[in-house]
């Protein structure tokens, strides 16, 4: 994590802090299941631009939670997987998936009655 960045003094807002947009969830959800190729990440989480996702990237490198590989090959290569740190985020990104089948399921069943 970069040293300018002072957290705040919440655990839930560091957290928040640290992954609270859109596209990093799905950049974290992605990256769980294994190390991707930027062309990828992009086709699996779908509507990002090339720009979007490149800044995302680069701040979670940033932060410490994806390591970026490049492989000294014609054409480059490169590689994003999570970090440990960026593994540890498992257990959050399991529960939203959690919560958010919940809640679909409550909202079908309050549309069906």
């Amino acid at each position: 994590m970069t040293a300018e960045r002072k957290l705040p003094a919440c655990p839930v807002e560091t957290t928040l802090l640290m992954i609270s947009d859109k596209w990093k969830v799905l950049i974290l959800r992605d990256l769980l299941n294994g190390t991707m190729r930027f062309s990828e990440l992009r086709r699996s989480i779908g509507s990002i631009s090339q720009k979007v996702l490149t800044a995302n990237l680069r701040q979670m490198e940033r932060d410490g939670l994806v390591h970026r590989e490049v492989y000294p090959e014609v054409p480059p290569r490169v590689e994003y997987s999570l970090t440990d740190t960026g593994r540890t985020l498992r257990t959050v990104i399991d529960a939203m998936k959690d919560w958010g089948t919940w809640y679909k399921a409550e909202q079908a069943a309050e549309q069906a009655a």
